[in-house]
């Protein structure tokens, strides 16, 4: 006898609530490796960890997708069994800590089974279900340290409820540099409360203890940074702005690995620490990046509800490889592939994808932009302007689309949008274009120190963050450093070759010649003697093979997501781009 609608939106609603409790089970697992991971210095199994907890969505979505697939047979498609579904799956999770994330892990479910264009509230969860949290009584996500306290009393009683199997080095040294700090920011001022999370964050080489003091009347973020050297634990940095705490949770990070009940309030926490950090991203750099995407479109549809902007070319040159536009007042943008590329471009649709994949899963150092992948976007078509809307027809024909009056997207990727670095160095003032010119120098090394070697140097290919950090996002030409081939530059053996119209020596694939980087190293008024100053070993060969040395030794190289005079004591690590000594 066949099954009822109602019987069947049961038992696929259970069953996609059953993959999502397998799902989430497996990825805390992963996480909650991360402190003995800390704690051992092991730093490869940490980076293992990270690619391997990116790889669990995929593995849990295509199961139960067959499974519903198989279980409603013929009438998979049929919309009223779906809306029963989404009834019952919300009755489900409505007493969960993690109920938004099994909302999207519904959606995913969803998208894979119709593969339609635009949404339907019907049967996914446009927008959550649940007008306020439906969170499950428990212990607050932070500690409090009442008030009045001092900086060192503060300190120490924060270093005593965070210890690790490993004893921190030197912690009475530790404390007073910390308090130190932390006395000079507040100046005379008094703490009057503290919080911090229970939660410790993990990435890379280190731990991160995040809250606020309360001072004066106001809050102020408060992170400790804590690394693990061969001596024992130490207080690397201490981050008492708003700005700092930022980049350290910024989009060109890879994920953190933190242990959490409820998502929710964790990234409630943090917003109230990064009040112009948008959720989306919040949950993107928690790991949470299925919801962190789930977010970033319930924003950006938010956004066109909110205004009758339209959708324009971005500023910049137009790229070779991808058409990007962007809302004039939002700070996001559209990539598209397009349909050819131009000359000298050799690259396909497909390796432009697994480009994306390996940046998705390579530790990105706080130099690549995180871009997060969309199929099937769908948008009115009058909130484009006419000459984008052209364009995209016109170079990207097989991913954009006109059906009814509305604009199909079948596949794109979203980023948070930056000012070109060619753009920012003939538009800021002295001194901010002096700073990107030298961190644009950091950014090359930084990425090479992560094994990513950009392939294009040029200065249109880097953008500058709100925080005048540099940052690249053009990936199609990208590559491991350790793949290279850096040799000198070949020299011609006659006059013939000296005037040579085209190169006279075979060039392949991965060969480098850092002597060519002047030609696409010219910064603009005047800022070459500034780059020059810190940066003139990128045009030494020796530097890039000693660094290819170390990578394919496996030497892990120290990348810091603050700047150095954050550091307490700035000697206690070799920088990232020294030299070995």
């Amino acid at each position: 006898m066949a099954l009822s609608e109602s019987r069947l939106a049961n038992l696929a609603a259970q069953a996609i609530c059953a993959a999502f409790d397998a799902y989430h089970a497996r990825f805390r697992a992963v996480t909650r490796r991360a402190s003995s991971r800390f704690e051992q210095r092991d730093w490869r199994g940490l980076r293992a960890d990270a690619t391997e907890r990116l790889d669990l969505y995929r593995q849990h979505v295509d199961p139960v997708v067959a499974e519903v697939r198989a279980l409603l047979g013929e009438r998979v498609e049929e919309r009223l069994i779906w809306a029963g579904m989404k009834a019952v799956y919300s009755g489900l999770i409505a007493d969960r800590g993690d109920w938004e994330l099994a909302e999207t892990f519904f959606n995913s479910i969803t998208r894979r089974v119709f593969a339609t264009l635009g949404v339907d509230p019907a049967i996914e969860f446009v927008d959550t279900d649940f007008d306020t949290p439906p969170v499950p009584d428990g212990p607050p996500v932070f500690r409090v340290y009442d008030g009045p306290i001092a900086p060192r009393d503060l300190v120490c009683a924060i270093l005593e409820d965070y210890r690790h199997a490993v004893p921190y080095a030197d912690v009475a040294s530790q404390v007073e540099l910390a308090a130190k700090r932390i006395q000079e920011h507040i100046e005379e001022s008094a703490i009057e409360r503290a919080e911090v999370l229970v939660p410790v964050l993990y990435r890379n080489k280190g731990a991160y203890l995040i809250g606020r003091i309360w001072t004066a009347g106001r809050a102020l973020p408060l992170a400790i940074a804590l690394v693990n050297p061969a001596d024992g634990i130490v207080i690397d940095a201490l981050l008492l702005d708003e700005n700092d705490l930022s980049i350290v949770f910024s989009f060109a990070h890879s994920y953190f690995h933190v242990e959490v009940e409820r998502p929710h309030e964790l990234v409630c926490f943090l917003r109230g620490l990064m009040p112009r950090k948008r959720v989306a991203e919040l949950y993107i750099s928690l790991g949470y990046h299925k919801h962190g995407k789930t977010e970033l479109y319930r924003d950006l549809i938010h956004r066109l509800a909110a205004s009758e902007e339209r959708f324009e070319v971005a500023p910049g040159q137009p790229g070779m490889v991808m058409e990007v536009f962007t809302l004039p007042s939002y700070d996001l943008v559209l990539k598209v592939i397009r349909d050819r590329f131009s000359a000298p471009k050799r690259a396909t649709r497909n390796s432009v994808m697994q480009k994306y994949r390996l940046v998705f899963r390579h530790d990105r150092a706080g130099r690549l932009v995180d871009a997060q992948e969309f199929e099937h976007l769908e948008f009115r078509r009058d909130r484009f302007s006419p000459a984008l809307l052209d364009r995209l027809l016109d170079e990207a024909g097989e991913a954009v689309r006109v059906v009814d009056g509305r604009v199909a997207i079948r596949h794109a990727y979203i980023e948070r949008r930056v000012t070109p670095l060619d753009l920012y160095l003939r538009e800021a003032d002295d001194g901010a274009a002096s700073a990107a010119a030298l961190d644009y120098g950091s950014a090359i090394k930084d990425l090479a120190a992560s094994n990513i070697f950009p392939g294009d140097l040029w200065l249109k290919n880097f953008g500058v963050t709100r925080h005048g950090r540099v940052v690249f996002y053009d990936y199609d030409e990208l590559c491991a450093l350790t793949d290279c081939r850096f040799a000198p530059l070949p020299q011609p053996r006659d006059a013939l070759e000296e005037f040579a119209d085209e190169v006279w020596f075979y060039v392949g694939d991965n060969d480098v010649f850092p002597e060519e980087f002047r030609l696409f190293l010219r910064l603009p008024r005047g800022l070459n003697q500034i780059f020059l100053r810190d940066h003139a070993d990128l045009f030494e060969l020796g530097f890039w093979q000693e660094l290819q040395a170390r990578l394919r030794a496996g030497d892990l190289l120290d990348i810091f997501p603050y700047a150095p005079t954050r550091r307490l004591t700035a000697g206690s690590q070799r920088s990232v781009t020294s030299r070995p000594g």
